[in-house]
């Protein structure tokens, strides 16, 4: 049984969304900025080093923001847009979709999806939120990661399915203690928390549906 670990309990609600699923299209193009930085980067056929080289950036940096685990300053992206040779609107500008019936995401292809709850790291397994009714990641919480101090609501629905270690969750008031192969689903416009309280890293499939 992990070992509980006091702080605040999450007492007010707010309208801030779970993980998953961006809350507005500025979250989902910031997640776009690390696959188009890779994108830019292997069409023209230069390694990490070679990029660093040109752009002044450490090869590191670039690494983690291609992976979305970091989210570039605008003297960074300033940087590699003139090393790549394109304007740095290119970065932030909303991608046009094109009809996706189907979305396919292979294991090596599978990207970190932003997200501002430090001690949890989200790769996505979905398509874009902005043209699917749900979103779906492998989500990876660090010993003490959580929520924040005030409750999530927002519409739509959410599953969770515990891969390893334990997560525990408050909705409604309710709390659930959830180990590996325990499950949760429920309605996001109740007001609910989550976090890993024990001392080791907990991994879960997390679904969120969209709200009408």
């Amino acid at each position: 049984m992990p070992k509980s670990k006091s702080r605040p309990p999450a007492a007010l609600t707010t309208s801030e969304p779970d993980p998953i699923a961006p809350s507005t299209d500025l979250e989902e193009i910031v997640s776009d900025i690390g696959p188009k930085v890779a994108g830019l980067r292997k069409a023209q056929k230069l390694s990490l080093q070679q990029l660093a080289t040109k752009s002044d950036v450490s090869a590191a940096a670039i690494h983690k923001i291609e992976r979305n685990g970091m989210v570039p300053t605008i003297t960074t992206l300033l940087k590699l847009a003139n090393a790549l040779g394109v304007p740095v609107s290119y970065f932030v500008q909303e991608q046009e979709l094109h009809p996706e019936p189907v979305h396919h995401t292979p294991v090596a292809e599978r990207r970190q999806v932003y997200t501002p709850h430090k001690g949890l790291r989200l790769d996505g397994v979905s398509g874009s939120y902005r043209q699917f009714q749900a979103a779906a990641a492998v989500a990876s919480m660090k010993p003490g990661a959580h929520s924040g101090e005030k409750h999530l609501r927002h519409p739509g629905e959410e599953l969770v399915y515990v891969l390893s270690g334990a997560a525990r969750f408050t909705v409604g008031g309710q709390e659930f203690l959830l180990t590996e192969g325990d499950s949760l689903h429920w309605s996001g416009d109740i007001p609910h928390s989550w976090e890993n309280h024990g001392d080791g890293k907990a991994e879960l499939m997390w679904v969120v549906l969209r709200g009408t």
